[in-house]
């Protein structure tokens, strides 16, 4: 106990501001990846090689293991190298939204236009979920959705809650499959998503979530678009957006979340991801201020 009270304390005589930026550096790099991880199936797998790392450390500490320890040490490559194949979604991710991390979130239109095509939105929504027909509405945002619109059939049509009850009526040519909302017009129909490998429905309790929820998250961590999904099974309307879904929506929750995500912001000449975490803890500090 003296030995690691004196390493401590030579430790600490030896910290320096350097030291503490390089220490802070690594633990929000840390974060990051961790960060970036979680929720996902990567989460179990990292767990895993922790572990394996661990006791083959305590192992070849404790007992003289010549043989053992060459064998270990010679595998290290190749564990380096598998490394970035096992991880290679979360990696693609992360790179994805490093590359969007000076962009910002509110599309350049006028306050009205949005709320009149939020609110078609939400009026088609609420209609296929009373009907119990399933539908998946893509909304393309700053990242484009080129590559799964020549999947499907483009129509380059107005934006009506009639017409997205018309495409997605049972057994319609275009009702199996994704509608690509751009703007105001509906850009194509029947579009395949990509499905996600995340296995975030499969740690869900409900089991019943089918393709479209899968595609739903899938083209929301490829991309920044935000993904209406309306169950066939019990009607009900779920969001997906950057790797996460929001379940059992009505009407008038779906608007406020979709108003949140297309709220103008103003010019603040930071990057995105700095303006957004300042306006996060902005938001905390106002009720502490107020207590």
């Amino acid at each position: 106990m003296k030995d690691i009270i004196a390493e401590l304390a030579f430790f600490v005589q030896r910290l320096d501001w350097l030291s503490l930026l390089d220490l802070l550096l690594v633990t929000a790099i840390f974060f990051l990846l961790l960060s970036l991880v979680r929720g996902t199936q990567a989460v179990v797998l990292l767990r895993g090689v922790v572990v394996l790392v661990l006791f083959i450390a305590l192992l070849t500490s404790l007992l003289d293991l010549p043989a053992f320890s060459f064998l270990m040490r010679n595998s290290i490559p190749a564990l380096v190298v598998a490394i970035p194949v096992i991880f290679a979604p979360e990696i693609r991710r992360a790179l994805d939204r490093l590359g969007r991390a000076g962009l910002g979130f509110a599309i350049a239109s006028e306050p009205s236009r949005i709320e009149r095509r939020i609110d078609t939105i939400c009026s088609a929504a609420q209609r296929l979920a009373h009907h119990r027909y399933g539908a998946l509405i893509v909304i393309e945002r700053d990242v484009p959705l080129e590559e799964y619109m020549d999947t499907g059939v483009r129509m380059d049509a107005l934006l009506t809650p009639e017409l997205l009850l018309q495409i997605f009526y049972v057994n319609t040519p275009l009702h199996d499959g994704a509608v690509i909302l751009r703007g105001e017009r509906i850009a194509a129909a029947a579009c395949v998503m990509p499905l996600s490998a995340s296995g975030t429905l499969s740690r869900s309790p409900e089991r019943q979530m089918g393709l479209r929820h899968r595609a739903a998250l899938g083209i929301s961590e490829v991309s920044d678009a935000v993904a209406v999904v309306v169950s066939e099974e019990t009607g009900g309307i779920s969001i997906a957006h950057n790797g996460r879904m929001i379940r059992r929506l009505d009407q008038g929750r779906l608007r406020n979340i979709l108003m949140a995500f297309y709220r103008p912001r103003a010019a603040s000449g930071l990057p995105g991801w700095l303006d957004r975490l300042l306006e996060r803890l902005g938001r905390r500090a106002r009720p502490a201020e107020g207590r």
